[in-house]
């Protein structure tokens, strides 16, 4: 089946729209008719890399290749313009036709800088004048936390799970360690970051859960219902592309004493032994800074009647379908799908009390190697009332098109192997009272009424 087919029949199922088809187009760069200053690593495409992709392409990070340098570059420029121009690089996968298209951890190439590089590249990749190169960036090192300098210091608390040894021709392993957390009374958490500790760690952890286990109850003493059991369970997940997150203003995640993490890491081998363990780091607020709302982390499968009933036929397509019904109003924070080798794409919609539906994100170009968690931008996290159905939607492809399959003959099902698959969007939702949400509502509607204003004055 071709890929324009199949993305058109996808976007229709998803969205409604009998009229869409979505093949893919690459943009072609200006010509150099048609442009005044022909671009050169020194004075564009070096900007570029800092900004859009050294933080993993450079010397002893995780990428392959070392795009610092234009030495170091230049022997790569015919593949960096098949990956920029394909939207596979920088690794930000979420389709800019569908949804919204406002998120604060957007590291996408914008249409000018995709231009700048592809006629780069058709010049010949000229390297440009060494008083032209900007300064180079000081990436912190590894042991350093990402949201240590605006929070001030290293994490309040940190937690790390005993060393594992993954040998180098063993099999699959899950290691479910459980550490206490050390508290002795209630704390709220603002921001949360999760890694293995070492950048060959990296190359063995295909993922690491965090659940927040603790004894909760009402204030009469009885379990809780089911309402206040949403806020209990997951609490971070650490996968390529994903290193943690910062609570949105006023809202965060309660932690009370006694409480312990429950770590489930998914180990695979590498081509050495590799012996690693996961940090936890935890920023909290300060004591008496109490936020307004509080955050739960979902995992929202999207396969029709639940994760084991995944069944993929050989050579064939699959489409599962779920949904999940929001018991309370609240703000939907994040998307991010989970899917193995077979994964194709992965679709996030609302379908409102009225019966409106409001397709909120799609990711039509999966890749395996990347578990992008799609962060709203503030004026953009969806605001949805109680009772609204989060409609998740998952394709896989399991043929001999999808050059990720391992085997497009054998049947697949759900499982925890690389070669199993799995379908579901860790989701986070800020829940709210009704009071609280109405709030909310009328912020935004402020908010977007400011800025519409702002707009139309500078038009003018």
């Amino acid at each position: 089946m071709a890929h324009g087919g199949w993305r058109g029949r996808m976007v229709r199922g998803a969205c409604g729209v009998a009229g869409f088809i979505g093949m893919m187009v690459v943009p072609a760069p200006l010509s150099a008719q048609t442009t005044t200053a022909q671009p050169t690593f020194t004075k564009d495409v070096a900007r570029i890399f800092q900004a859009k992709c050294e933080s993993c392409h450079r010397p002893d990070s995780i990428a392959p290749m070392s795009l610092v340098t234009y030495e170091e570059t230049r022997p790569w420029a015919r593949s960096v313009r098949d990956r920029v121009a394909s939207r596979q690089m920088p690794p930000w996968h979420l389709d800019k036709g569908v949804g919204i298209q406002h998120f604060k951890n957007d590291r996408s190439l914008t249409d000018a800088e995709l231009n700048t590089i592809l006629t780069w590249v058709s010049n010949g990749a000229p390297k440009g004048e060494m008083t032209d190169m900007p300064s180079p960036v000081k990436w912190p090192a590894d042991d350093v936390w990402n949201f240590a300098e605006q929070f001030g210091g290293p994490p309040d608390l940190i937690l790390k799970s005993p060393p594992y040894t993954q040998k180098s021709s063993a099999q699959d392993a899950w290691y479910k360690p459980v550490v206490p957390t050390g508290l002795t009374e209630a704390r709220w958490v603002r921001a949360i970051e999760i890694r293995p500790s070492t950048v060959k760690g990296r190359k063995v952890t295909h993922h690491a859960l965090a659940r927040l286990s603790q004894d909760e109850k009402s204030d009469d003493g009885q379990p809780l219902d089911a309402d206040a059991r949403l806020q209990n369970g997951l609490f971070m997940e650490w996968a390529v592309g994903k290193q943690g997150e910062i609570m949105r203003e006023n809202s965060g995640k309660l932690m009370l004493p006694g409480s312990k993490i429950v770590f489930d890491i998914h180990y695979s081998a590498a081509n050495e032994d590799v012996t690693d363990q996961i940090e936890l780091g935890i920023y909290f607020y300060p004591k008496g800074q109490d936020p307004r709302y509080r955050q739960s982390l979902a995992l929202f499968s999207g396969i029709t009647g639940g994760n084991r009933n995944l069944d993929i036929a050989p050579n064939s397509m699959y489409v599962g379908t779920n949904f999940h019904v929001m018991r309370r109003a609240g703000r939907v924070e994040n998307f991010q799908p989970h899917m193995h080798l077979r994964g194709k794409a992965m679709s996030i919609e609302a379908i409102l009390p009225t019966g409106q539906s409001q397709m909120l994100s799609m990711v039509s170009n999966y890749s395996f190697n990347w578990h992008t968690n799609y962060v709203y931008a503030d004026e953009s996290a969806p605001l949805l009332p109680k009772g609204t159905v989060l409609k998740i939607t998952s394709w896989h492809d399991n043929t001999a098109a999808n050059k990720m399959n391992p085997d497009p003959n054998q049947w697949v099902g759900w499982g925890d192997r690389t070669v199993d698959e799995m379908a579901h969007a860790w989701v986070n939702i800020t829940y709210m009272s009704e009071e609280d949400f109405n709030l909310e509502v009328e912020k935004r509607k402020a908010a977007t009424s400011t800025t519409a204003a702002s707009e139309r004055q500078q038009r003018q």
